[in-house]
């Protein structure tokens, strides 16, 4: 890989390293039918994901301080730790209070990376490279992540017939390695003896930052986005084994498929951003795969294009979003606004989820399915005319004063 035109910095090779170990291949391909298997409804696994995102909204802009007040890397390992301590638990759970107890825990594990990842990335290009390089870093770390999941996508139904523990033991080793390489990471400015904020500091940030042009309707907009993809997410097990007939053994397969897809996709963000610009990339990524999700309500079969275009799309936008975001903010309280856009999009799944589910438990899938992408493109026409998202593509923010 290069980075405008060069061999990538020992830095940015961390970055990669970092986003190949942060990988949930290994079990998501059979997590729901997993939860399905312990006796949990749609409903059930909706309202477990709320109260993930409940943990989240609780936790997004208290951790993002932590990460601009004590250090992006010890942030990341506390997150990491939190993450591994969940997927062990899958091990040994069997009641929907013990996956409660779990979710609240991956829920804080999340938060704690959410802000700080992208964060660091962005102060150390713009210190020591460039930070203008961040959506092609960005998404290149991501589709470094997207391969790795893909290779590990193809054990998971080995390793879930064997015996249904050994992804979530495989998924935890592999997210442990993270930990050393995070601590090799390089200090920032905003690591804990040079950093000044606080409480008060950052609360003033987070509000100026999101409750106005340009980040207001752009936040709003793709946390309503994100929020249709984690709840269709949940859904691509049932519909392609119950559904279209896949057997269980196909999923890992699959799963590696489309996410071979989202590398690529996400490998050159950088590049559909310079083509569409921010602006236009914003549009027409979420509109075009909503519109996907109304297909299958006709032709079944066009699941499985949706199930691609679900997951290319949330591989380019974030690091498009994530950069945007970062142009317009200050890198002092530079994780705590990351957060607190994360912490939006939480609130939004918050409410969806169950309801998703229990639409899904007296329908089905692929109906429920359908009903989210028209809810999402009647809510983007209302959004466009309000204000439209990502106004403008200049940078208004670089470093703090």
């Amino acid at each position: 890989m290069r980075i405008g035109g060069r061999l990538p910095s020992r830095l940015v090779l961390k970055y990669y390293i970092y986003q190949a170990t942060m990988t949930f291949g290994f079990f998501w391909p059979v997590f729901t039918l997993f939860l399905l298997s312990r006796g949990l409804s749609y409903t059930e696994i909706g309202l477990l994901s709320s109260l993930s995102a409940g943990a989240t909204v609780v936790g997004e802009v208290p951790t993002g301080y932590v990460g601009d007040r004590l250090g992006r890397r010890n942030s990341l390992v506390i997150g990491t730790v939190l993450l591994v301590v969940s997927l062990l638990g899958f091990v040994v759970v069997h009641t929907f209070w013990g996956f409660a107890v779990l979710w609240v825990l991956w829920g804080l594990g999340g938060a704690f990376q959410s802000g700080s990842a992208d964060a660091w990335l962005y102060d150390a290009l713009e210190t020591r490279l460039d930070e203008g390089e961040y959506t092609r870093v960005r998404g290149r770390g991501g589709s470094v992540n997207q391969w790795v999941s893909a290779a590990t996508m193809l054990t998971a139904g080995g390793l879930y017939s064997i015996d249904h523990r050994l992804p979530f033991i495989a998924g935890a080793l592999l997210l442990a390695l993270s930990i050393p390489v995070v601590l090799s990471f390089p200090r920032m400015g905003t690591d804990p003896d040079e950093d000044d904020l606080t409480v008060l500091d950052a609360l003033p940030i987070v509000r100026e930052r999101l409750t106005a042009p340009p980040l207001r309707s752009l936040v709003l907009y793709v946390a309503l986005f994100f929020a249709i993809i984690s709840a269709a997410d949940e859904f691509i097990q049932p519909i392609a084994t119950r559904t279209l007939g896949l057997p269980e053994t196909g999923l890992g397969p699959l799963y590696a498929g489309f996410t071979v897809i989202a590398a690529i996709a996400s490998y050159f963000a950088g590049d559909i951003e310079d083509r569409l610009s921010t602006r236009g990339a914003v549009l027409v990524v979420p509109v075009a795969t909503a519109i996907l999700f109304v297909v299958p309500a006709f032709v079944p079969l066009a699941a499985f294009p949706l199930f691609f275009g679900m997951k290319s799309s949330q591989a380019v936008l974030r690091p498009i979003v994530s950069g945007y975001i970062n142009d317009h903010v200050e890198t002092l309280g530079r994780a705590t606004v990351l957060s607190a856009a994360s912490l939006v999009y939480a609130v939004v799944r918050l409410p969806l989820r169950p309801v998703v589910g229990w639409i899904a438990d007296l329908t089905a899938p692929i109906p429920t399915t359908a009903l989210l992408g028209g809810g999402f493109l009647a809510s983007a026409a209302v959004i466009y005319r309000w204000e439209t998202p990502a106004s403008t593509d200049e940078p208004t923010v670089r470093t703090a004063d």
